[in-house]
This record gives C-alpha cells, structure tokens and sequence, in this order.
C-alpha cells in the first residue's frame, strides 16, 4: 500500500475516533482565510512505531529553492563529532556576514533538513546571510541528548570555521520551527550554560518547548495533544510530564533565565504550544532577556507552511525574517 494512501487511511480513523462534530467546533476558531478542506481530515496522531514510520517516509519532501541562492551540503565537524549540514548563501554575500543556524521541525521524531529548503533559502537572500540548516539525529531511535548534541556541533564548526565560511561570530543566531524552535531554545541554554559558542539571537517559531502540555485538558488542529505526548515520551525516554531534572532536557523547565540571548518567539493562538510560548516569553522578560512576542489570530500549529501563500502567513513570516534581520545587522558604534 502506497504511503500516501496509509496516511489517508489512518487520517480517516482519526477522524472517526474525534468526531466530525468537534473538528468543525475547531475549525470555527481559525482565521477564515486559513481554513480548508486538507484540515476536515486530520494528520494521524502519533501513537506507534508504525504510525511514525508512515509519518516519516511522508514527511521528508525537498522544498524548493529560492532562485538565487546556492545550497551545497558539507560535514560540521567539531570536537571529534560531524555531522552533515546543507549551507544557503547568495553567490554576492558580502563577507563577513551574520549567520543563522536553523533547526528543523518534527516533534523531535521525524523531518529532515531538505524539508525546509525553502525557508532557509529565502532567509538567505532576503537578508543576504549565510545560513545552515543542521541534520540531527532523530528519536526515539537516538533519545536527548544526542539531537541537541548534534546541533552543538554544528553551532560550535560555525564558530571554529567563521573566517573560512565568511562570517561575523559576533553575529549567529540560531532558530527553528516547532520542535526546530525546542531545540534551538535548549541549544541557546547549553551554549549559555557552557560558556559558548555565543549565540546573537534566538527565532522561535511556535516552539515546542514544555512536555507538561501534555497534562492539560487542551486540544488542538494538525499537531494535537496525543502527537504530543509520544513525541516527548520518544525524546525524553519516559512518558512525557514526569519529572525530569537533566539540564537542556525540556526548555520550558528551567528555572533560571537570566543571561539567555535575545528571542522573538511567534504562534498561533489556537495553536497547542500558545500557551507555553506565551508562558516562556514571559519569564524571559522578567528575567531581563530582551524577547518579542508575537501572537497570530486564528493561526493553527504550522499554518505558515501549509498555507504559505496566504496574506497572512506571508505577513508571519515577513515578520520574522524582519526582526532576525535587524539582529544580524552589525552595530554601528561611535
């Protein structure tokens, strides 16, 4: 059976299991340009080891390159580890530059780097910056830290490889979509924690960054409650919501802030992570760490990747490209 036919099968099920009812009571908290046929039969929530494979192989489709940018892979390697990463640039950068290092989404348990050539390639010509987009290992399969251990290294072959790439290491930022946002966020901690590579700014796309969501009688469109809960159990080794002290493990989980880099953090406000997004901005303000929050009507977990060409996803995305450009622009000091 065809993957694409599984998926469709399963979604269906799921549907069934919900009820058409309660979807269409979802469906009328979305903004009405952003509501669709594709959402009246759901993704397949996240359960086995059978549902992911099926979830994996349809998952895991290039997207397009931005015309004018370069995308060529290479191997990070720092402190005895490598790993591949795909690296974005206009043929006319002008080096040194500033550089982002993005993480892809997929609840921790699935995606691929090649899924999000597009956003990369177009933060590089828009902003005419280098960025990479690191390849790490998955759960659970390979469970925290091994993830994160691999984009440390990419960030710390940014930084040992700055002259030879062309760029500013005064100025590298790191971020990520969904569970690319979590850990970017655990990344930014590590670095912080360890002294560095430094890292200039945080992008936090409707991060994933709380498995204690899972504890609360909340549902929501495409990524849900149940999706939830076994990807966090994958990653941490342990249902998802147990306590848990390892530092960098869970972001939303530390209790101390102060002296992370400067974020912006953007997600719908129906979207599963609002309210811990909306939590973790928080205690970074109070913390004394500049953070920028940014909260979209009737936007559901994804929804500027599945309807891209909407006005107002274009708007979200503009938004973000923005702010990470001001953050890499150098300061003039007199």
């Amino acid at each position: 059976m065809k993957t694409t036919t599984k998926l469709v099968l399963l979604g269906t099920a799921a549907l069934a299991g919900v009820g058409l009812s309660r979807r269409q009571r979802a469906m009328a908290n979305v903004a009405e340009e952003l509501r669709g046929p594709q959402l009246m039969v759901p993704l397949p929530p996240l359960r086995s080891g059978r549902t992911l494979q099926v979830m994996r192989r349809t998952f895991t489709r290039p997207s397009a390159i931005a015309e004018g940018v370069e995308m060529r892979a290479l191997t990070a390697r720092a402190d005895g580890a490598e790993r591949r990463v795909l690296v974005y640039e206009r043929p006319d950068r002008v080096r040194p530059s500033g550089a982002l290092l993005w993480i892809h989404g997929g609840g921790y348990v699935m995606g691929a780097p090649e899924v999000e050539n597009e956003v990369c390639s177009r933060i590089a010509l828009d902003l005419g910056v280098l960025v990479v987009n690191v390849s790490y290992r998955l759960a659970p399969e390979h469970p925290f830290p091994a993830g994160l251990d691999d984009c440390y290294t990419a960030l710390a072959w940014l930084h040992e490889q700055a002259d030879e790439l062309g760029i500013d290491p005064d100025r590298v930022a790191i971020g990520g979509a969904s569970a690319g946002g979590g850990m970017a966020a655990s990344l930014a901690q590590m670095a912080h924690d360890r002294g560095g590579p430094a890292v200039s700014f945080q992008v936090l796309v409707y991060p994933m960054l709380d498995d204690r969501t899972v504890q609360r009688p909340v549902d929501a469109l495409v990524w849900n409650n149940r999706s939830n809960a076994f990807a966090w159990g994958a990653y941490l080794g342990h249902p998802a919501g147990q306590p848990d002290e390892r530092p960098w493990a869970v972001p939303a989980r530390r209790a101390d802030l102060t002296g992370l880099p400067p974020a912006w953090i953007g997600v719908g406000d129906i979207d599963l992570f609002h309210d811990e997004d909306v939590e973790y901005a928080r205690r970074l303000q109070e913390a004394g760490v500049p953070c920028e929050l940014h909260v979209e009507p009737g936007m559901y977990h994804g929804a500027d990747a599945i309807a891209g060409k909407v006005d107002s996803m274009r708007a979200f995305r503009t938004r973000m490209v923005a702010v990470l450009g001001e953050a890499l622009t150098p300061r003039v000091t007199t």
